[in-house]
């Protein structure tokens, strides 16, 4: 935990807020910190400053906000629903490399149950975002979308993502080496472990799709994920 991020239903009064029990521990636990102390807080979707630490590590009073959060990746990332262990450490990855608008999609090779997964609960998926956000020191919650049925996404969606951004299909068959260093904001889609089956990649390029590759070997989404995003949009 690099941030101390603090919701809105936090504060107490305009410039003192509550620490959460998990907020409290590792303070004490893990960065060793005493009453008094200076700490790295950030607002909820708002900018980044320092605290101090008050009422036996219960609260944090505000001394200044003046930093913005990161750039985040001008990517909208469309994900093959993983596996549920998958899902958590990817969304906690992404996040953390900036990544601001996500799709969970359905296809042929997603298994029925994962949709059925207690980690889709928002409660769930909100601290999964919310472990990327403090480990990056960002404060800007991302966005999930569910997409339980494959066609409408790609004949009715996707088509208007496409209009304003690039569209690129992570596939290792009759692909493209991907590009590197883009300068234009990218609609990136990533598949089950399976991989598409010809009736999506069909679907996927009639929407406008380019097809890339990574290489010949065949990675798991949680690795393949960071891979392509450092690739496209290689940290500053």
């Amino acid at each position: 935990m690099n941030l101390i991020l603090l919701s809105p239903e936090q504060q107490l009064s305009e410039q003192r807020y509550a620490l959460s029990e998990r907020q409290s521990k590792h303070l004490a636990e893990v960065l060793k910190k005493s009453q008094g102390d200076s700490v790295r807080v950030g607002l909820m979707n708002g900018l980044i400053g320092e605290a101090e630490l008050d009422t036996a590590l219960q609260q944090v009073e505000l001394k200044s906000l003046s930093t913005a959060p990161p750039e985040a990746l001008p990517i909208e990332l469309v994900l093959a629903l993983p596996r549920p262990n998958m899902l958590k450490r990817t969304l906690l990855n992404v996040t953390a490399m900036g990544v601001k608008r996500i799709h969970l999609l359905n296809s042929a090779k997603v298994e029925k149950s994962y949709w059925q997964s207690p980690v889709l609960e928002p409660e769930s998926l909100h601290q999964f975002l919310l472990e990327g956000l403090e480990q990056a020191r960002d404060t800007v919650l991302p966005t999930i979308t569910f997409h339980k049925r494959f066609r409408p996404f790609v004949e009715d969606v996707l088509p208007e993502l496409l209009k304003t951004q690039r569209g690129l299909l992570a596939h290792p068959y009759q692909a493209s080496p991907c590009p590197v260093a883009l300068d234009e904001p990218c609609v990136l889609g990533i598949g089950p472990e399976g991989g598409w089956n010809e009736f999506e990649v069909e679907k996927w390029l009639e929407a406008g799709m380019e097809m890339v590759h990574i290489g010949d070997r065949i990675l798991k989404v949680e690795t393949a994920v960071p891979v392509l995003l450092s690739r496209l949009y290689p940290p500053n």
